[in-house]
């Protein structure tokens, strides 16, 4: 569907900084930054720490700028009040709780929403973990595939891995997935005892922080090292296999 632009306002799409100790400032260009100061209603996953990323940046006090809250739990029946604004020819930005918007991110839903009803959508060009993940890896970034998560049972998320090995090995793509950071440490072992030895694994943790890592091996590289210090940080994990030809057979699995 065309946008029809006419006395509407447009969907925007503000990154914001991945680093939860940084200013908004750092998370966008000089243009974006600008597009954003004169915004007064904002759709946000959390509006309390949207408004403290914002706070310096808008032109109006934060008093007097309209906040809604969009989540996972956001009913898909409450969309279209929260596009309401556009109608009326108001633009509204549309803030992740870190980084884009809208990717692994419940407001994708908004921007769905938003092309059904014909509205305009504009993204500002800003921080991305799972683009500087890639960025940052040597595994292919011309054919990739990002899965989100992965399934919390043990064994439906080693059936998984398997097949995404497979998968990567035939396409010659990567495949990228996160974790919740709690969880990063079992997602860790699940990859080191289930994926071929040749196939490589490509982690990145902390991006945006003085602590950012971005680390790529084999997985029988890692098996001989110690785990990386990722427990609780936000996390993107990549693997790619070697084409099926050159692939070596899978080796026993490491003790636990």
């Amino acid at each position: 569907m065309c946008p029809e632009d006419a006395g509407h306002g447009s969907l925007v799409l503000v990154p914001v900084p991945i680093d939860p100790g940084a200013i908004m400032a750092t998370a966008l260009t000089a243009v974006g930054l600008q597009r954003v100061r004169g915004l007064r209603h904002f759709v946000a996953e959390n509006p309390r720490t949207a408004r403290r990323f914002l706070a310096p940046v808008l032109e109006a006090p934060i008093q007097q700028v309209a906040f809604a809250e969009l989540s996972q739990h956001t009913p898909e029946s409450q969309l279209d009040q929260l596009l309401a604004p556009l109608l009326e020819g108001i633009d509204c930005g549309l803030v992740s709780e870190a980084g884009s918007p809208a990717v692994a991110d419940p407001g994708a839903a908004l921007v769905a929403r938003a092309h059904a009803r014909g509205l305009r959508v504009e993204p500002l060009v800003g921080a991305s973990a799972l683009l500087l993940a890639v960025m940052a890896s040597g595994l292919n970034g011309q054919a990739f595939r990002f899965v989100g998560y992965l399934p919390r049972n043990p064994a439906a998320r080693i059936t998984s891995l398997h097949a995404l090995e497979t998968e990567s090995a035939r396409r010659q793509e990567s495949v990228w997935f996160i974790e919740t950071p709690y969880r990063n440490l079992a997602l860790w072992s699940a990859l080191l005892e289930t994926l071929a030895p040749q196939t490589r694994i490509a982690l990145s943790a902390a991006l945006g922080t003085p602590a950012a890592l971005s680390l790529t091996a084999s997985v029988d590289h890692w098996r001989r090292k110690p785990t990386p210090a990722i427990d609780r940080l936000p996390a993107v994990f990549g693997v790619q296999a070697p084409p099926l030809s050159a692939a070596a057979p899978s080796s026993p699995k490491r003790p636990r």
